[in-house]
């Protein structure tokens, strides 16, 4: 079952936490933000498959997210890996688009098969900036096309 998005942004925090019910293993939701193949199945909000998809999974590899948006318009998210300690956390310096790069951590917590993404940024600047970008709508979108990715993994 495909659970509701959500996300808490305490004021003067710098912790996004975004939560996604997964019904699935954090192996299973790492390994889905992590493999190529995955990602360009469930990455683009709009539910398209990925036009490009690129990881280098890797302390100092890249990666590059290509969708293909509204009247042809493509968006690129990429970035480089700064640490992978699978499955419990990502961090990668990225940039989408036009939007400056930004440090982000990703911890992954499992519970009774249940998996919990929590997004951390460095500094409350760039959580305000992620916020002023709507990351939150973006996010829930793609979050929910990750959690039905996964149901049909199963």
């Amino acid at each position: 079952m495909v659970g509701k998005f959500s996300y808490i942004a305490d004021i003067g925090e710098k912790t996004l936490v975004m939560s996604q019910t997964f019904d699935a293993p954090r192996t299973a939701v790492f390994d889905a933000w992590t493999t190529a193949e995955q990602v360009a199945l469930w990455w683009d909000p709009a539910g398209a498959k990925l036009a490009v998809c690129e990881i280098d999974l890797r302390p100092n590899g890249t990666f590059r997210w290509i969708n293909q948006g509204d009247a042809g318009l493509k968006y690129e998210f990429a970035g480089t890996y700064c640490e992978i300690v699978r499955p419990d956390r990502l961090v990668f310096e990225a940039r989408m688009a036009t939007s400056p790069k930004s440090l982000t951590t990703l911890i992954f917590r499992e519970a009774a098969r249940k998996t919990t993404m929590t997004i951390e940024c460095p500094t409350v600047e760039q959580r305000d900036e992620m916020l002023a970008m709507r990351i939150d709508a973006g996010t829930a979108r793609t979050l929910q096309n990750l959690a039905q990715h996964l149901e049909r993994m199963k």
